[in-house]
C-alpha cells in the first residue's frame, strides 16, 4: 500500500479497528506543529504595574516591623497605634463601600455594614482581653528563637501571598494559599507582640497586625482592578512611609529595604523580559486530543 494510502486512511482514534500498525507515523503528523501558539509576550511597563502588589505586600510588612521596633523600645504611645488603625479601618472600610456596595442593592448593604460592625465589635473586645495572655506566651522562649521564628513565618507569608486581581465573580472568594498566608502572618505578630512589655503595646501591635494581614490584603486584591494611576499612588505612599519609619531606626536596614522594592519593581521585571525569548512551547498531534461538546440550544 502506497504511503499516499497511508495517511488517507490513517486517524487519530482508538474507537477504530485500523489495517496499520499502532506505531505507525504518517508523513503529515507533523504538520500541525506549533511553537508558542498560545503565548502572548509580556510588556515592561505591563510587569511593572502586576508587580504592584507584590510591593506594597512587602512594604506593610516592613512598616509593621518599624512599628514593632518603635513599641519594643518605648519610642512611640501605643495609644497612638491603636487610634491609627481605628482610623485606617473607618477609612478602608469607607473605600471597600465605595468600590464593592455601590451597585448592591440598600437592603443588602444595611446587612452587610451591620454585620461588619457586629464582627468588629467582638474582634476588638476578644484582642483586648486576650492581650495579657499574649504578653506572656512566649516568656520561656529565647529572642533569638523567636526572631528566626518570626522572619520564617513572614517569608511564608510573603511566598503564598494572593496577589490576583480580584472581580466582580471572585472577589468573595479566598485560596487557601492566601489564607496560608494570612495565618503565618498573624501567628509571627502574636510572637512578636509577646516580646512587649506591657498589654497597651500588646493589643496596639495585634490590632494593627489584623489589619495589615487580614484586612488590607482582601481590599488590596480589590484595588488591583482599578486605575493603574491608584495602584502606583498606594504603593508609592507605602514604600515612602515604611523608608520614613525605618530610616530613624536604621540606616543600612533602610538601604536593604530601597533594594528590595528597586528589584522587585523594577528589576525582577526585566528580568522576566529577558527571559521569555527562551520560551518554547512545542504542541502537536501528540498531544491529548481536547473534546469539543455541542450542547443543544
Amino acid at each position: 500500500m502506497t504511503a499516499a494510502t497511508w495517511e488517507v486512511e490513517w486517524e487519530r482514534v482508538l474507537w477504530k479497528r485500523k489495517s496499520h500498525p499502532d506505531n505507525f507515523v504518517p508523513p503529515s503528523f507533523l504538520a500541525s506543529l506549533s511553537t508558542n501558539a498560545n503565548f502572548t509576550p509580556y510588556t515592561y511597563w505591563g510587569l511593572v504595574a502586576a508587580s504592584t502588589s507584590i510591593t506594597q505586600h512587602v512594604a506593610v510588612i516592613f512598616i509593621f516591623l518599624a512599628v514593632f521596633v518603635r513599641l519594643k523600645e518605648r519610642l512611640i504611645d501605643p495609644r497612638i497605634i491603636i487610634w491609627l488603625s481605628v482610623f485606617a479601618f473607618l477609612l478602608g472600610y469607607f473605600v471597600w463601600e465605595t468600590l464593592v456596595y455601590r451597585n448592591s442593592q440598600e437592603s443588602s448593604r444595611y446587612a452587610s455594614r451591620a454585620k461588619a460592625v457586629k464582627s468588629s465589635i467582638l474582634v476588638f473586645l476578644a484582642l483586648l482581653a486576650l492581650s495579657p495572655l499574649l504578653r506572656t506566651l512566649t516568656a520561656a522562649t529565647s529572642s533569638d528563637s523567636i526572631w528566626a521564628l518570626s522572619a520564617c513565618l513572614f517569608i511564608l507569608n510573603i511566598l503564598l501571598a494572593d496577589y490576583s486581581t480580584a472581580n466582580a465573580e471572585t472577589y468573595h472568594r479566598e485560596r487557601l494559599t492566601s489564607v496560608l498566608s494570612m495565618n503565618a502572618a498573624i501567628s509571627s505578630s502574636v510572637v512578636l507582640a509577646s516580646r512587649l512589655a506591657d498589654d497597651q503595646s500588646v493589643f496596639a501591635l495585634t490590632i494593627l497586625s489584623i489589619q495589615a494581614f487580614g484586612l488590607f490584603p482582601i481590599l488590596r486584591r480589590r484595588l488591583q482592578s482599578g486605575p493603574t494611576f491608584v495602584r502606583a499612588m498606594l504603593t508609592i505612599h507605602l514604600v515612602a512611609s515604611s523608608v520614613s519609619f525605618t530610616a530613624p531606626l536604621s540606616t543600612m536596614v533602610t538601604y536593604l529595604y530601597t533594594a528590595i522594592y528597586v528589584f522587585v519593581l523594577l528589576v525582577a521585571p526585566g528580568l522576566l523580559m529577558w527571559a521569555q525569548r527562551y520560551k518554547n512551547e512545542v504542541r502537536g498531534s501528540w498531544d491529548p486530543a481536547v473534546p469539543k461538546v455541542k450542547f443543544s440550544s
